[in-house]
């Protein structure tokens, strides 16, 4: 446990450092810190002591930034931005090539501040669901929230949104004890959702979003960071 710290401690250290020497994060910290602080001190947050999740629902093509104080337990809702474009169809990654936007629970695993498409931060997909229930050793890999507006299974929300969440994030992660938690839905799973799903998706699929409906409803009734874990069958496992 101490070398996984020690190992995360590390890693935002050296993050910090690359991101302060390039001038595109330079660039977007003028242009847009100021504007965001003042869009965090109407929640009562000064300084960027903040906690982030990211929620993508992808029927809706809106990514959530969902913040809290770092001394709160509860998170509020932010900002929202729009997907700029789109891949693929409701339903999660199974392989590389097949266009989709990937569903479940990530967090952030990379901060790539020079990216070809402007600013990007990588997801940790494939996590252990997607290995057990996907196509074995096929399954891709560089999946990213970045700018520009172009897809093959990424969440895009153009160069100047990037700017902003690209500092909202990189300052969250000061701060948070874990990695930056990024959930994915194919689509808003209220009741009313989910019976519309339903008349239109195959077993399997729904069979899929219940499992991911209960961390959706845990989420938005607590508004806390979501506890879990992954079972040998590839389905998540509540705490």
């Amino acid at each position: 446990m101490k070398s996984i710290i020690f190992s995360l401690i590390l890693s935002i250290i050296l993050t910090n450092c690359i991101q302060s020497q390039n001038t595109r994060v330079t660039n977007a910290y003028k242009e847009k810190e100021v504007y965001l602080q003042n869009l965090l001190k109407e929640k009562g947050i000064n300084n960027f002591e903040i906690n982030i999740i990211l929620i993508g629902l992808k029927k809706e093509r809106t990514l959530q930034v969902w913040v809290k104080n770092i001394d709160s337990e509860k998170y509020e809702h932010l900002i929202d931005y729009e997907f700029c474009s789109f891949s693929g169809e409701l339903g999660p990654k199974r392989e590389q090539g097949d266009l989709q936007i990937p569903e479940g629970f990530y967090h952030i695993s990379f901060f790539n501040p020079k990216s070809k498409y402007h600013l990007s931060m990588q997801i940790n997909y494939p996590n252990k669901s997607d290995r057990i229930l996907g196509t074995k050793e096929k399954l891709g890999n560089d999946i990213f929230i970045h700018g520009a507006c172009c897809t093959i299974g990424c969440i895009p929300i153009t160069d100047d949104k990037i700017k902003e969440l690209y500092v909202l994030c990189t300052e969250a992660q000061k701060n948070q004890p874990t990695q930056i938690p990024v959930y994915i839905f194919p689509s808003k799973l209220d009741n009313k959702n989910m019976t519309i799903l339903k008349t239109k998706h195959k077993l399997e699929l729904i069979t899929f979003w219940e499992n991911l409906q209960t961390g959706y409803n845990l989420f938005y009734k607590t508004k806390k960071q979501i506890s879990f874990s992954i079972n040998n069958e590839g389905k998540y496992v509540f705490k």
